[in-house]
């Protein structure tokens, strides 16, 4: 394969456009062009949730979604493509499944946190429902995969549970909502 970009400042974009995955321009302000950079941004925050210690099995489910992620953007940035197959949601509800196996029941609200790790996952994971609802209003807007808002949603569910299991690891614990401060601060 040859190199995708020989230069990297091209100028196209100086007047508020932005060149989507088939040659079209769209305004840097469109529906579909603020989907893309809330999924570029999630796949930035799962790489640096990647530079972590990570257990080998969490770290290949995180490539493996950054990999998909880009896929969905790519589905996103070019009209009427169909880049992410259904099979992605299928292996999102096997990693939540298996992640989710080794947990406690909640009996509580969460707060992120509980390690560094487990609070750059709690991250991804506001910075994916983002990108859902960016996803969501473009749908609104435009025919578009809905496998798409199907993977997001998962995906969202997966890094909660993945936090979960990160903040307990090494003998962490969870940050738990303290219900007793509502009567305290009353």
């Amino acid at each position: 394969m040859g190199h995708r970009l020989s230069k990297i400042y091209t100028r196209t974009g100086d007047a508020g456009t932005t060149g989507l995955g088939d040659g079209e321009r769209a305004s840097k302000t469109a529906a579909r062009v603020h989907a893309m950079g809330d999924v570029d941004e999630l796949n930035s925050v799962i790489g640096v949730l990647l530079s972590e210690t990570l257990e080998t099995r969490l770290q290949e489910i995180l490539l493996a979604i950054q990999h998909d992620l880009f896929d969905l953007g790519g589905e996103i940035s070019i009209p009427g493509s169909t880049l992410l197959p259904a099979t992605a949601v299928a292996r999102l509800e096997a990693a939540i499944d298996n992640c989710n196996d080794n947990l406690p029941p909640l009996k509580e609200f969460i707060l992120p946190g509980g390690s560094r790790p487990a609070a750059l996952c709690h991250l991804a994971r506001t910075v994916c429902r983002r990108a859902e609802r960016a996803v969501v209003g473009l749908s609104h807007a435009e025919t578009i995969n809905t496998v798409l808002l199907e993977y997001l949603n998962r995906l969202s569910d997966l890094l909660f549970v993945m936090a979960r299991t990160l903040a307990r690891e090494n003998g962490g614990e969870e940050v738990l909502w303290d219900r007793s401060r509502l009567t305290e601060n009353s």
